[in-house]
């Protein structure tokens, strides 16, 4: 892109275009220039950290690099800097060319440091990613996609666990899927994409209580069921609704 928009692009030689209009499907930002967007960004004014913020809650985001920024910029909304009482880690994901050479990546690393963290009982909201099964999916390995989920499924083990000592409640989901479906079901050929498979919502209490959850949730619906969990106004802006029946 920036070899047809940038007057000042050097990498390599490029021919000039006149008149050439360059429209992009959303905006880019400002590190593409002289191009125009199809759509706007929609803002999103009240993300759910900002909402725990203000209410004087103390939050904990954690991932390896290659999804820090999906726990941070994207969940507040295209915000780069914290929200008061916002606590960050980014644990260093491994230097290997493809993740399925390491299947395991930062998982154990990410795992440790958030039951560190939970044991210190300062944090009303955690969030954890756990990058694996669509990093390594994306290699197109499927054994090495087993691992992955394997060494996932241990490392949230350990946060449950622990997450339930300490009476908290947990929520596990995920917005896309991918090592799920390693080989196109119609074409028999290695299937290295994202998929449109519905994703588990799965809620933990730490007492007897049974909740029941309302079917074909949205992702927008993730935030007010947290804020129902804790006993928070959901904002007008949310457009979603709590999962708990």
């Amino acid at each position: 892109t920036l070899a047809f928009c940038d007057p000042n692009f050097r990498q390599f030689k490029v021919k000039k275009f006149h008149n050439l209009p360059f429209v992009t499907f959303t905006w880019y930002g400002d590190y593409i220039p002289n191009t125009k967007f199809a759509f706007p960004p929609e803002g999103v004014k009240e993300p759910l950290a900002k909402v725990l913020s203000e209410k004087g809650l103390f939050q904990f985001h954690i991932a390896e690099t290659e999804k820090y920024a999906h726990v941070t910029y994207f969940f507040n909304g295209g915000r780069e800097k914290p929200f008061p009482n916002e606590d960050r880690i980014m644990i260093p994901s491994p230097k290997v060319k493809t993740y399925d050479l390491k299947p395991e990546m930062s998982a154990n690393e990410v795992a440790e440091t958030t039951i560190n963290r939970l044991l210190l009982k300062k944090y009303s909201f955690v969030l954890v990613n756990f990058a694996n099964p669509d990093m390594v999916g994306h290699t197109g390995n499927l054994m090495a996609a087993i691992k992955a989920i394997e060494v996932v499924d241990k490392a949230v083990e350990k946060i449950v666990r622990e997450a339930l000592n300490l009476k908290m409640h947990i929520l596990i989901s995920a917005d896309h899927g991918n090592a799920e479906q390693m080989v196109n079901p119609k074409t028999g050929e290695i299937d290295t994409e994202h998929t449109t498979n519905p994703v588990p919502f799965i809620l933990i209490r730490p007492d007897a209580v049974s909740s029941k959850l309302r079917k074909n949730g949205i992702l927008a619906d993730i935030a007010p069921t947290i804020l129902n969990l804790l006993r928070i106004e959901k904002p007008k802006e949310m457009s979603g609704r709590s999962l708990i029946v």
